[in-house]
């Protein structure tokens, strides 16, 4: 269905502007009319200016930053008592991103027309999560929706401010550990046979790290084609298996048992939970649903199961700290807590502690998991070199000392 771009007043006089869609300018016209919109300009949307309509999944997203921002700056128009359409159109004004823009236009356009705002954002999930949603929803049904607006802004924005510091602080590592392995696969593949060639061909003796490193580098430079073709489909291989069930199953459980960057990433599917779930249960949304929607917003298929079956135990009338107390790869702080939240009916006040906890906690791996990651890397550097050199110059060394 074409859409229209308008420009319009409404009865207090203010200039409002969006996109309509309509079968032809005429019904457009007419569809402004009965939102009580006076027509200033209203002419048929064309793309344009280099703009590009991308459908794919992958490009078909909102950044979490400028959903952050966002959401911020409709809570602070909310906390002013500017109306939420008004709002709405206020703050697409000012986004950059033009597909959160026009998604915040559309929703505007929606609740104009007597659309619940927790209906109108739901139709836009690739910007939108569950999770948001059912704030919003929460915040509709108890008349709270500027107060849920502000403290979801500040949860979003605690969030992010988290993910963006683990994010910086595993930057450096990974970009290190990636150019040594290009760096050393092009050292094994074209340099180091061009090397040792003089040392085949002089029919000496030579010690056992040489012979590993002629062996290993003349495999290398043989068969790189396949090494970099099974290294690509193994990737390809192990993403497509991680879709499955049964093999994200075991992907994610794997994961949590890996030395030190396990417990790493425990706590961040730990925060998300905790603050998650608190979030939620702050904004009045029943325990139920808001486990069902955790499940989805953790990230983890193993903890997926264990809030799942969770639910399950809960709608039958049992402890929500059961299911997690019995699961050995659920700290045993979460469910004495949960249970202590329970019996005092304080578990929003519960939860945002354990958030506060395991976000510290969090971000105390990650300096010392970094200022532990920089020495290594330089040690297991060092030690290349070292063997490589050795393995190469003790030879020449004493071929040119027999001579």
């Amino acid at each position: 269905m074409p859409k229209y771009e308008y420009r319009a007043t409404d009865r207090s006089g203010a200039t409002v502007a969006g996109l309509v869609e309509s079968d032809n300018l005429e019904l457009a016209a007419d569809t402004l009319k009965d939102r009580n919109l006076t027509v200033i300009s209203l002419s048929e949307h064309r793309k344009g200016g280099g703009e590009i309509e991308i459908n794919l999944p992958f490009f078909d997203r909102v950044k979490i930053r400028d959903l952050v921002i966002f959401s911020r700056q409709f809570a602070v128009l909310m906390g002013a008592k500017v109306p939420v359409i008004r709002a709405l159109r206020t703050v697409a004004s000012q986004t950059e991103n033009r597909r959160l823009k026009a998604i915040v236009l559309d929703i505007a356009d929606e609740s104009e027309s007597g659309l619940a705002l927790s209906v109108a954002m739901a139709k836009h999930p690739n910007a939108f999560s569950q999770f948001y949603v059912n704030m919003i929803r929460s915040g509709e049904t108890t008349g709270r929706l500027e107060d849920v607006m502000d403290y979801l802004a500040d949860q979003m924005e605690r969030d992010y401010d988290l993910m963006t510091k683990i994010k910086g602080a595993m930057t450096y590592p990974i970009v290190v550990i990636i150019a040594l392995v290009i760096v050393g696969f092009v050292m094994m593949t074209f340099v180091v046979p061009k090397m040792t060639a003089v040392l085949t061909e002089s029919g000496t003796a030579l010690p056992w790290t040489t012979r590993l490193l002629i062996v290993t580098s003349e495999f290398m430079r043989d068969y790189v084609i396949q090494i970099v073709v099974g290294i690509v489909a193994a990737a390809v291989g192990l993403g497509l298996w991680n879709r499955t069930p049964n093999g994200k199953r075991f992907i994610d459980g794997a994961i949590l048992r890996l030395p030190v960057f396990g417990m790493l990433l425990q706590r961040i599917y730990l925060v998300r939970f905790t603050r998650s779930f608190g979030t939620l249960v702050e904004g009045g949304v029943d325990i139920p649903a808001s486990l069902e929607v955790c499940a989805d917003v953790v990230g983890n298929e193993k903890y997926r199961e264990l809030i799942v079956q969770t639910r399950k135990e809960v709608m039958d009338g049992h402890s929500i700290s059961g299911v997690f107390g019995k699961d050995g790869s659920m700290p045993k702080m979460v469910p004495q807590m949960m249970a202590v939240g329970e019996e005092t009916g304080r578990l929003a006040d519960v939860m945002d502690k354990l958030t506060v906890f395991y976000s510290r906690e969090l971000s105390n791996l990650v300096d010392n998991l970094v200022s532990a990651i920089e020495p290594i890397i330089m040690l297991v550097m060092g030690g290349a070199v070292g063997i490589m050199v050795a393995a190469i110059m003790l030879p020449m060394y004493n071929m040119a000392t027999s001579m």
